[in-house]
């Protein structure tokens, strides 16, 4: 990636950032901060092995989905990344789908590999870590970075221990044995156990599987089952996302017979279309 890009893309993450609520050093509630910027969020748990997150434009808006089956910290990632896609990337309606390859930063693809730049220049902006390191690392001049060191990090910045490691190497804070040994550190002793040692927050190391719909979606599900594109099953599925029954909007259905069963994991991926 050329520096003049690299800059490019750091002048649109610390813009972002600017619109964000920020604790001593990272982002508090990324997915409170978007809402409130207009993007349409969707968090469900379609399972540890789907893909992890889509942007895409629907209707006139922008809409953000993440998987809630993968650690916490990942899926904060997974909605970093989304959001360069939105910044960078996105015209016109066709969407931008991430798995584990573009997540992670195996893919060669330019816009993928700038998606992933910008997430980590968003979670964790160099005069940040400059920071952090700054005041609270005040004892590395006579010791090596630990695995707890890190772990802090994690809390501070809300990222996963690997996202930490690979943003710290690219800003030349550690070279590539340093994060070999404390990757090697991390498989020893454990992410959660790091976490608890050093009472960080337990929550990134785990999945959220946390289900959360716009609620002006139920329109688009009410509208689908009223033109036979959903079943029954489907819609029920999706109102209990709402804490509603087919009693609560009896009064806008059109009666049918009942399809096939389908499942809310493909409403979701209708949004494709």
């Amino acid at each position: 990636m050329q520096e003049n890009r690299k800059r490019e893309i750091r002048i649109e993450a610390d813009g972002f950032r600017e619109k964000c609520k920020i604790s001593r050093f990272g982002i508090m509630d990324l997915f409170k901060d978007c809402e409130r910027m207009g993007y349409k969020l969707i968090r469900y748990p379609l399972g540890e092995t789907a893909d992890l997150g889509f942007a895409m434009i629907k209707d006139g808006d922008t809409v953000i989905f993440t998987n809630s089956s993968c650690r916490f910290s990942r899926e904060i990632f997974t909605l970093a990344h989304e959001i360069g896609h939105v910044l960078l990337h996105m015209c016109g309606e066709s969407p931008y789908i991430d798995d584990a390859i573009t997540i992670s930063g195996r893919s060669t693809d330019a816009t993928e590999q700038e998606a992933n730049y910008f997430a980590a220049c968003l979670l964790m902006p160099s005069d940040e870590v400059d920071r952090f390191f700054d005041t609270r690392l005040t004892d590395l001049s006579d010791r090596s970075l630990s695995a707890m060191d890190i772990a802090r990090m994690m809390s501070e910045f809300n990222v996963s221990f690997d996202m930490a490691l690979n943003r710290l190497e690219n800003l030349g804070k550690i070279d590539a044995n340093e994060h070999q040994r404390l990757d090697n550190e991390k498989n020893e002793h454990r992410v959660g156990k790091l976490l608890q040692s050093v009472g960080g927050n337990a929550k990134l190391n785990m999945p959220g599987n946390v289900t959360d719909i716009p609620y002006e979606y139920i329109n688009y599900v009410i509208y689908n089952y009223n033109h036979s594109a959903i079943p029954l099953e489907t819609l029920e599925k999706a109102l209990k996302c709402y804490h509603l029954n087919i009693e609560d909007i009896s009064d806008r259905l059109v009666v049918h017979e009942v399809g096939e069963d389908d499942d809310l994991s493909d409403m979701i991926g209708g949004l494709e279309d």
